[in-house]
């Protein structure tokens, strides 16, 4: 029993003066854990925190929500020229065909998507021409107009979202400003041209010739 008891007491001993070893603070630079260095060094430091506003300060944005992403985007109508619409289409589409009144834009011929699939009325709303309007007849605010191309390209939206689509504007800091569709694409020509590489590549052309 005795023995038992001097076992004990010689372990108790033998931990507390482990411990003693391994959390003392031997001189001013050393710490009794990587906790307390942490802590100790934090209490000088001053982050400068990082903003993407100086970048978009000239941009007129607005926020959205779309499912659990909030960020900015530039802001669409103020960018159309003579917006809103209605200040020229004062009556609906099929009562402006054929008369007199300026046509604007008859010279836009769509190439998006194939004829029996799309048309203007796809995405304008003949009889309120200050909105566009889904597939459904939904009106659609311009700001909002990539929701009109969610409707189909919904791969592209998700990655637009999440910011793996798209050009994010100067800088991820926050707050997060993303380009929309219509700030890359033309919306009724959204394909883009193939284009050569800006180096041009001299032992291509003399392996052709």
């Amino acid at each position: 029993m005795k023995n038992k008891h001097k076992i004990l007491v010689n372990w108790v001993g033998y931990i507390t003066v482990l411990s003693l070893l391994i959390s003392c603070k031997h001189h001013e630079d050393e710490y009794h854990s990587i906790t307390d260095k942490i802590e100790a060094k934090s209490k000088s430091f001053h982050a400068t925190s990082t903003t993407s506003e100086l970048h978009t300060k000239h941009l007129n944005t607005i926020k959205i929500t779309e499912g659990e992403h909030t960020f900015l985007i530039p802001e669409r109508t103020g960018e159309i020229t003579s917006f809103a619409c209605t200040e020229c289409h004062s009556s609906p589409l099929k009562e402006m065909k054929g008369t007199a009144s300026k046509k604007a834009h008859w010279n836009i011929k769509l190439q998006h998507a194939d004829e029996h699939t799309m048309n203007c009325i796809s995405c304008h709303n003949g009889d309120n021409m200050d909105q566009l309007q889904s597939i459904t007849g939904t009106p659609i605010n311009f700001n909002k107009s990539y929701q009109l191309c969610s409707q189909c390209h919904s791969k592209q939206f998700t990655d637009w979202k999440g910011g793996a689509h798209g050009k994010q504007v100067k800088s991820w800091a926050p707050p997060r400003t993303a380009l929309t569709c219509v700030n890359c694409h033309n919306p009724h020509k959204p394909h883009f041209e193939s284009k050569w590489p800006v180096r041009y590549n001299t032992q291509k052309i003399k392996e052709r010739e």
